[in-house]
């Protein structure tokens, strides 16, 4: 039986709300929201994740989507503009699971170091994700890997590959695999840089780069040579540089 939801004062719209926009909601309650038919399709790749499927009354589901043991809420249209976070919504959304992973001794690993821009995490979580590392952590200072600007941009991702947030002092510390930190001052370019079975790469914040104590913890500081006039890249555009330089086929 699919439940019904008419009202934008029910309680569980309320939640819906503040998935979307409170991450300490998103960090109590260990779940997260996501709007649009390609998040809901890589969700129900790992349906256990899923929680409640809403689906706005005039949307109608794919034939083939396997959802018969879902619990599924249909809403009003006023209803799905409380909570959704896209102008023109495709009116499907899921709840889903914050899946706990713990940090460990992982072979190929992007270290993110206090990017603040939800989209820069999400387009380097999809990034690692296309270039087959094997989790991502997340720094202290890092935009919140379920914001929905952080969602959107991985389209779908959070869902392939591991996220984790930890200390990276704490967790660079404990690696015995060579670790790449990217800087200007005593840095080889990343031409001269073999690609590698296992690996650590650290990414800094978008202005600071990385903090001067965790880039001391690298094996190798690297640089992308810069053959024009721009003094810097996007730091999700320099992580897919790094990435697909470094991972040996």
């Amino acid at each position: 039986m699919i439940k019904r939801i008419e009202s934008t004062q029910n309680s569980l719209v309320k939640y819906w709300k503040k998935l979307a926009v409170v991450r300490k909601e998103r960090e109590k309650s260990k779940e997260f929201i996501i709007e649009g038919f390609h998040l809901v399709e890589e969700a129900l790749k790992n349906k256990s994740q899923i929680t409640q499927l809403i689906v706005r009354e005039d949307v109608d589901l794919p034939m083939l989507w396997d959802i018969d043991d879902l619990a599924m809420i249909e809403v009003t249209a006023t209803v799905a503009k409380e909570f959704a976070e896209t102008e023109n919504s495709q009116g499907v959304f899921a709840v889903c699971k914050q899946i706990e992973v713990v940090a460990d001794n992982f072979s190929r690993v992007l270290l993110i170091d206090a990017v603040q821009d939800p989209g820069n995490i999400g387009t380097m979580i999809r990034t690692a994700d296309a270039a087959g590392m094997d989790a991502v952590i997340l720094g202290k200072g890092c935009a919140d890997a379920y914001n929905p600007k952080t969602l959107r941009a991985a389209q779908g991702s959070h869902f392939h590959i591991p996220i984790v947030r930890a200390d990276l002092m704490d967790y660079v510390a404990e690696l015995t695999i060579p670790v790449y930190g990217t800087a200007l001052e005593e840095a080889v370019s990343l031409t001269a840089v073999e690609p590698q079975e296992k690996f650590a790469l650290i990414v800094g914040n978008e202005g600071s780069g990385i903090n001067p104590q965790l880039l001391s913890k690298a094996t190798q500081t690297i640089m992308i040579p810069m053959r024009g006039g721009a003094e810097s890249l996007n730091v999700a555009v320099a992580t897919g540089i790094l990435l697909y330089t470094l991972v040996k086929a």
